[in-house]
């Protein structure tokens, strides 16, 4: 796996004078040295687990939780902690510089000013790995010199078991993404080094034998390139994984040698779904695709299949499913994988997924407590993590609840990255689903330049696509804002919106999407009672649908029942706290609030929906009206001149032509429009 390096690997972190005195490695065998001199390290392993607990651990770890780690319910739980701390200082501390810092009850490890190779990959990871230059992902390489703190294990320590195979997980994961980073940037045949190191590392990671077997095709080593299929088909084969792909790739990878000019990984176009012979070789849309791992049960002391953690990943799958915006594999390949022992990095890349969920659950005492991380296979990289901590008096209540939780931020995690990476490609460069994206990024920004943009992009995305229903749902969205916000003529957009999200409705009738956007577009038309209806479908084929709920409060909050406008605002935003519609939620919620006039509150929320860096002029004059209703006069006059500012002729005509109150509504706003001077 390569030697250590005696140097320090760039950084973010501000750079020192010379090498750092202490180093730490933790890839390989714990090894501690100072000035270049090795340190010899205590016989107990509990110290040495120690040691390696806090060198990693983010925050300050309490007492209590280091106890449980370690020790299986000894004698004196905390006198054994101080005299494990009292070794470790031994080794970290130097006169004037104390490292293991205790304040309260929380014991925290400094290791700021020194090298610790473990981190120095994290950092890497979280940067990303395609943001880094060759010469410094060499270095990064050097550092694996085995499973991370290679043989410390400790019998009777559960929980530092269970630490210790994900964090070791976690690491080989890396040192995959990092391995295939390096032969797709690498020129030569030095790559090829790399390659057999991450075939080692990962055998039945498609990707790797991909990128083995194109290599060999394009030095025109054919014999050599018939054999490693030969050995890899058999190896697949003997493990219940169909072959097929990869003779497929290997074919391709010869009749495309001679016009590729350097060895590269080339994207993948189907998923390798293992396990029984009833499995199958799926096509893979061009969607965003996800496998969530079955959660481990921490609490099960044989983690006996069928408890609360596999009804916890099957309703995450099913639900993620229901929203019909990405990839989802089955369960049964995802369980099977789980019977087999795969750790869900290692799946990831075997099922060759962009993303994959994985997480924990325990239960002590009345509290329930899940732990959950969503990761991109291809960079190690976690992108999303979260505990959740409840009470279980209705363990089936509290489970619904974190699952509603945690398929609502995968989707919107995954969504805010693929917009994002769609925003740093050539426009001429994008496929379907990046040109949706594309227009999701435009269209968030609320403005009519942007809207323009994002209509172009998702009129391309469904030239590309026809069947692509979120792609014409975000087209009618478009429309709609040209009609809301009176950027074109009101008719012709709500007609052109409608058509949109009929056409989105023809190509999935079961996407809430799609029926959210046609409920958007009737309740333009006038007809409060079909939108409803509409919107009520969206969240009925998706209950984790974030914007159907928020669309059931834009349309209650103005015509229908204001109190259940505030109960669908809520639970939008429990859904998605971070949604780029939030000023919406807010704004929705503020009209209810009017229209049952409790105006202190509706001024409230209406200063927090102005906030939203994207409010657009309606929700500026929604904050200004309700604070006039509040007396609070000033403040209302400083949202006008906001207004003002870029739309100098915004009046109250504008604000009554975009919304559709009820009676009660209609005369509220317009008393407030009145004690600020705006008639």
């Amino acid at each position: 796996m390569g030697a250590p390096v005696e140097m320090s690997v760039e950084s973010d972190r501000p750079a020192l004078a010379g090498m750092p005195s202490l180093q730490v490695r933790l890839l390989g065998p714990l090894a501690i040295s100072r000035d270049g001199a090795a340190l010899a390290l205590p016989a107990s392993r509990k110290v040495r687990a120690l040691i390696a607990y806090l060198s990693l651990a983010p925050h300050a770890v309490p007492r209590s939780q280091l106890c449980e780690l370690l020790w299986d319910l000894p004698n004196d739980p905390r006198g054994e902690l101080r005299w494990s701390l009292s070794k470790a200082r031994s080794i970290l501390d130097e006169p004037g510089r104390r490292r293991i810092d205790t304040q309260a009850d929380t014991i925290r490890l400094d290791l700021s000013d020194c090298f610790v190779d473990a981190a120095e990959i994290s950092r890497a990871v979280q940067g990303g790995f395609e943001t880094i230059a060759p010469h410094r992902l060499r270095a990064l390489a050097t550092l694996f010199c085995g499973d991370f703190v290679e043989g410390l294990e400790i019998d009777r320590s559960p929980a530092f078991t269970s630490w210790l195979i994900a964090t070791r997980r976690r690491f080989r994961g890396c040192q995959a993404a990092l391995l295939e980073h390096l032969v797709r940037s690498i020129p030569g045949d030095e790559a090829f080094g790399y390659l057999e190191t991450w075939l080692q590392l990962a055998p039945f990671d498609r990707r790797a034998h991909e990128a083995m077997l194109i290599a060999l095709a394009r030095r025109g080593r054919i014999r050599e390139g018939e054999e490693h299929l030969a050995a890899t088909a058999r190896q697949f084969e003997a493990e219940g994984i169909d072959a097929t792909s990869i003779r497929k790739g290997w074919r391709s990878a010869i009749a495309n040698a001679e016009e590729t000019p350097r060895a590269a990984v080339v994207d993948s176009v189907v998923v390798v779904a293992p396990g029984r012979p009833a499995d199958i070789v799926i096509a893979a849309s061009r969607r965003a695709s996800i496998a969530v791992m079955p959660f481990a049960d921490q609490s099960a002391a044989a983690n006996v299949p069928g408890g609360p953690a596999d009804g916890l990943a099957h309703d995450v799958i099913t639900r993620l499913a229901k929203l019909r915006s990405l990839f989802v594999i089955a369960q049964a390949s995802v369980f099977a994988l789980r019977e087999r022992q795969i750790a869900p990095e290692e799946a990831g890349r075997m099922l060759n997924v962009d993303y994959v969920a994985s997480g924990s659950l325990r239960r002590h005492g009345k509290r329930l407590t899940v732990t959950v991380e969503l990761a991109e296979t291809r960079s190690a990289r976690i992108v999303w993590a979260e505990v959740f901590n409840r009470s279980k008096d209705d363990a089936f209540l509290v489970l619904d609840e974190i699952g509603d939780r945690i398929v609502a931020s995968i989707a919107s995690e995954i969504e805010t990255i693929e917009r994002n990476r769609a925003i740093l490609r050539a426009p001429n460069s994008l496929d379907a689903w990046e040109a949706h994206h594309r227009g999701l990024w435009h269209m968030y920004r609320f403005n009519k330049s942007d809207n323009e943009r994002a209509q172009h992009f998702f009129e391309t995305a469904v030239r590309l696509d026809p069947t692509f229903s979120r792609a014409y749902a975000g087209l009618s969205f478009t429309h709609w804002q040209k009609a809301f916000q009176s950027w074109a003529k009101r008719e012709q957009e709500v007609d052109l919106a409608y058509k949109a999200a009929g056409q989105s409705l023809m190509a999935d009738d079961r996407d809430p999407a799609a029926h959210w956007a046609m409920g958007r577009v009737l309740w333009l038309r006038g007809s409060h009672d079909q939108s409803v209806v509409e919107l009520e479908r969206s969240i009925e084929l998706s209950p984790n649908f974030a914007q159907g709920h928020y669309s059931l409060a834009f349309v209650q909050a103005q015509t229908g029942d204001p109190l259940a406008a505030i109960v669908s605002s809520d639970h939008s935003r429990d859904l998605s706290p971070f949604d780029p519609l939030l000023f919406g939620m807010l704004g929705a919620r503020t009209i209810a609030l009017v229209r049952l006039a409790r105006f202190e509150e509706a001024a409230n929320w209406a200063v927090k929906a102005a906030a939203r860096p994207n409010a657009h002029s309606h929700i500026l004059a929604i904050a200004a009206f309700s604070l006039a209703l509040a007396d609070r006069l000033d403040e209302g006059r400083a949202y006008i001149a906001s207004i003002h500012k870029t739309l100098p002729r915004y009046g109250l005509d504008d604000f009554f032509a975009a919304f559709q109150f009820a009676a009660e509504g209609t005369a509220f706003f317009r008393e407030g429009a009145r004690r600020i001077g705006m008639v």
